[in-house]
Formats: C-alpha cells, sequence, structure tokens
C-alpha cells in the first residue's frame, strides 16, 4: 500500500514545481550582484549557486521520471489551460542558470543556455497557439500566463557573447510586445470579472517580473539608461510598490507551491535597483537594493519553510 501510495504521489508532481528553481535562482542571482556591487561576501551566491543547480537537478530527474512513468499525467498538465504555461519555467531555470554561471564558468553557462533558449522558443510559440487554437475562457487568464513571456526576456541577459545581438533583440521584442498585450487582458479580468482562485493569488507579484527584466535586458544589450529603460525600471517599482500596499490580500491565504511566484519577481526587481544603484550611485537606489534584498531573502525563507511544511505533511505532490 505504501509503494502503491508513493506511485501516485509521482503521478501527481506538479510542473510547477520548476517554479522553486526560478525562485532560487533569482535569490542566488541577487547575492551574486549583491557582491560585486554593494560588496556582500561573495561566498554566499557561491554556495548558493551549487545549492541551485542540485535542486534543479532533483526536480529535473524526478519530472523526467514521471514523464516515464505517467505520460499521460504530462501530457494532461501540458494540454492544461493554466498548468501550460508552468512548463515555460523549466526552460527558464534553465536560462537562470545560465546568467548564474556566466561571469566565472562560461562554458557551463553556455551548456545551459543553447538548449534553454531552443527550449523556450518552441515552448513560447506552442503555448501561444495553444491560446488561439483553443478557446480560452477568461476566468482562467491570471498573471502565470507571464511566464512564457518573461522567459524571452532573460534571454538577452545570458546570451550576450554566445549569438548575434540581432538575435538576442528579437527575444526581448516577443517578451515586451506579449507583456503589453496580457497585460491588458489580464488587467481586464482582475477589474471587471470573476476574481482569481486564493492559489493564484500570490502570481499578482509576476506583474512585477516583465519590466524588471525588461529593463536588465535592455541594459545589457544596449549598455544605456535613456528614457524606455527608466519607464521600464519605473514600472517594475511601480508594481512592487502595488503589491506591497495590497499586502493584507496575501498574509492569510492558505499555503499552495504558486506561493514561489512571490520569490522571482522580487528578486528580478532586486537585481534592477542594484544596477541602477551602480550605475547612478543615488541614496534613495542605495536604500531600495538593501531593502529588495531583504525583502527577498525574507519572503523565501518562509515559501521554503512552508514548502518543507506541506512536504512532510504530503500536501504538495496530490492531485488538486
Amino acid at each position: 500500500m505504501e509503494d502503491k501510495f508513493k506511485i501516485n504521489r509521482l503521478e501527481f508532481f506538479p510542473v510547477m514545481m520548476f517554479s522553486i528553481v526560478m525562485g532560487l535562482s533569482g535569490l542566488t542571482i541577487t547575492y551574486q550582484k549583491a557582491a560585486l556591487w554593494l560588496s556582500f561576501p561573495s561566498i554566499i551566491g557561491e554556495l548558493m549557486m551549487y545549492g541551485t543547480t542540485t535542486v534543479f537537478l532533483l526536480i529535473l530527474f524526478i519530472y523526467l521520471k514521471k514523464a516515464f512513468k505517467y505520460r499521460l499525467a504530462v501530457a494532461n498538465e501540458f494540454s492544461h489551460p493554466v498548468r501550460i504555461n508552468f512548463f515555460a519555467a523549466i526552460s527558464i531555470s534553465m536560462l537562470m542558470l545560465s546568467i548564474i554561471y556566466k561571469e566565472e564558468y562560461s562554458f557551463i553557462s553556455a551548456i545551459f543556455w543553447y538548449p534553454g533558449t531552443i527550449l523556450h522558443f518552441y515552448l513560447t510559440m506552442y503555448t501561444i497557439s495553444f491560446w488561439i487554437n483553443k478557446n480560452q475562457q477568461l476566468d482562467h487568464s491570471n498573471p502565470a500566463w507571464f511566464i512564457p513571456i518573461v522567459g524571452n526576456l532573460l534571454v538577452p541577459i545570458g546570451g550576450m557573447g554566445f549569438v548575434d545581438i540581432d538575435v538576442l533583440i528579437y527575444f526581448f521584442s516577443v517578451g515586451i510586445f506579449f507583456w503589453i498585450i496580457l497585460f491588458s487582458v489580464i488587467l481586464n479580468r482582475i477589474i471587471f470579472h470573476n476574481q482569481m482562485a486564493v492559489k493564484f493569488m500570490p502570481t499578482l507579484f509576476i506583474l512585477i517580473a516583465p519590466p524588471a527584466v525588461g529593463f536588465i535586458a535592455y541594459f545589457k544589450m544596449f549598455e544605456v539608461v535613456d528614457t524606455f529603460a527608466l519607464v521600464l525600471f519605473n514600472l517594475g517599482l511601480f508594481f512592487t510598490l502595488l503589491v506591497l500596499f495590497m499586502y493584507k490580500n496575501f498574509i492569510k491565504i492558505k499555503f499552495f507551491i504558486s506561493w514561489w511566484a512571490f520569490v522571482f519577481p522580487i528578486a528580478a526587481m532586486a537585481i534592477s535597483a542594484m544596477l541602477m544603484y551602480h550605475i547612478k550611485a543615488s541614496l534613495f537606489l542605495g536604500i531600495l537594493s538593501y531593502l529588495m534584498i531583504a525583502s527577498t531573502t525574507i519572503i523565501i525563507l518562509i515559501v521554503i519553510y512552508q514548502t518543507i511544511v506541506h512536504i512532510a505533511k504530503e500536501e504538495i505532490c496530490i492531485e488538486e
């Protein structure tokens, strides 16, 4: 009976588990940049680099095992109107690992970047064609739809030096365009239609990610802070302040694995703030950088604790 239960838990191991790698990767890059620009100890980012890689390989191994034993379960997730968006978390995890290794281990970075970019190109095309070919219900729309889009903005950050800049501009253009389109759809749903399911409320944090990541990608490609870059940075700051203003919406929510959606966007904004501080060196940006690092760290510690507790209670890898 016990073996059968373990098999069932494998069958219901969700693709959303890859969002854990997104969160840990975001925190890792945050501390790497904090070491570079704010004189934090470099050992923190280095240890997290190895830890994040280990978590990714473990989750990948388990999910591949699920794909081998329960192909129908994976196919059902891949055709689910909400869960399909989380498959992009696999390629995003690879792209973020490529960014983590880029400065010190370019070869390892390339090992993650090339397959991650190809996979994300496919998943972007498949997901958008899925939206077009299948009649989507407005109630299915939620900020998780941004996940396949944000990945396109990550490609230029890790891809400098690997391919021609025109290829990177392509991914950047796709990411920015669909961010604007999807934001209009999601805002329409949130304001004028039924509220999102409680377990998807944390995904509101994903609204921070496109402008914050877009700002980093834009600077990475062109090394200039012009009007467009400032618009992206300030929009990321606006959405950060917005979710802070709405904190009461989140403090009493029951734990779901989607809580990991908190971490990656906050980390992206922390990195954006540090980058802007590195460029402009203003007191406000310095204070903002430290506050964002502290917020990212506190949030991820809470989420890690809740994840461990609910895994121990066997409340995560079950059918919902």
